[in-house]
């Protein structure tokens, strides 16, 4: 490897770290105009022309903010916590392709990095942030927190069996761990339609483990005041904030990648779609974001029980027969 090859990598990680940075902004923006709007008000609309500006806003506010630490805090890693959560969210997006093999901008193709087992690597980063999350929780000296970062870390280990065997019915249908591989394999027709169930089931189990309504029992607030984030303030606090947003859309494009033919177009006319393939993409992720904040909007907060049940008593064992299923066709069609 040349280290202009070096010199590309780190300049395209750059960039995806800035993009991702800003839309994890704009991500919160987005959500609370489309909450406004579910509970007929406006959500944000001073600060800017339609309150484009509010995200910039509250991020100056956070930056001056003071951080708090508490007295029974335990330094480093009450510190690391926020910033490893944020490297992971980040990270986790660096095999996921934007734009196909042929598409690029002064020679700089639309992904970071395009290795053999992209899904092993999603699958190894993404399952990291739990160490974030213990750490924050214990480190913080806060009960509350420790309870939100126990909750939290079962909750993930518990839905992360389900997601993983989600996408293992799409290796089965591929015979490939690449992403380019998979997206390029939904050329006729995309994956939700055979693997409508492990859709579903990696949806649910997405929403679980970013910890968003109506699984957001970790930072339950009228239980545990904020979970893991009771003692954070200020920047530390914005880190976490931002990797939960980041972590929304890294779960999207794995969806979108995986089930909804990536950066393929929803209607392919025929007239040379390629250059148009990261709008597709951005498309589809936002719908997928959609849901997110419409499932926030709609459902209640499930008991704790109830949580646990869902994930080992009806998503696993689901993923398990439908992976079984869609094996025995392939293994007959083949």
């Amino acid at each position: 490897m040349q280290w202009t090859d070096v010199l590309s990598f780190v300049i395209k990680a750059l960039i995806v770290a800035a993009a991702l940075g800003g839309l994890g902004l704009y991500s919160s923006l987005f959500e609370r105009k489309l909450v406004g709007r579910f509970q007929n008000r406006y959500g944000p609309n001073r600060v800017g022309p339609f309150g484009l500006l509010q995200p910039l806003a509250d991020a100056v506010k956070l930056l001056f903010k003071e951080s708090i630490k508490p007295k029974e805090a335990k330094n480093p890693l009450y510190s690391i916590a926020p910033i490893m959560a944020l490297t992971i969210a980040m990270t986790a997006f660096a095999v996921i392709p934007i734009g196909p093999d042929n598409l690029n901008i002064f020679g700089a193709k639309f992904f970071i990095a395009d290795v053999n087992i992209g899904i092993l690597y999603i699958l190894a980063v993404s399952s990291m942030g739990v160490y974030a999350i213990a750490l924050a929780g214990w480190s913080s000296g806060n009960k509350y927190s420790l309870l939100g970062a126990i909750r939290a870390s079962a909750q993930i280990i518990s839905y992360e069996l389900a997601l993983g065997l989600s996408l293992l019915s799409v290796i089965v249908l591929t015979h490939s761990l690449r992403m380019q591989d998979i997206v390029a394999a939904q050329g006729t027709v995309w994956f939700v339609i055979p693997a409508i169930i492990s859709f579903i089931v990696y949806c649910t189990a997405a929403v679980a483990e970013t910890n968003r309504a109506p699984f957001d029992l970790p930072e339950a607030e009228q239980e545990l005041v904020a979970g893991y984030l009771t003692e954070y303030s200020g920047m530390s606090w914005a880190l976490f904030f931002a990797a939960e947003y980041i972590n929304m859309i890294t779960v999207s494009s794995i969806a979108t990648t995986m089930f909804l033919g990536g950066y393929r177009p929803i209607i392919d006319l025929g007239w040379g779609w390629d250059w148009a393939a990261p709008i597709w993409f951005v498309i589809k992720v936002s719908l997928l974001m959609f849901g997110f904040v419409w499932l926030r909007a709609t459902l209640p907060r499930l008991k704790y029980n109830r949580l646990m049940h869902l994930g080992w008593q009806v998503l696993i064992p689901l993923a398990v027969v439908n992976l079984a299923v869609i094996s025995i066709i392939v293994a007959v069609v083949s």
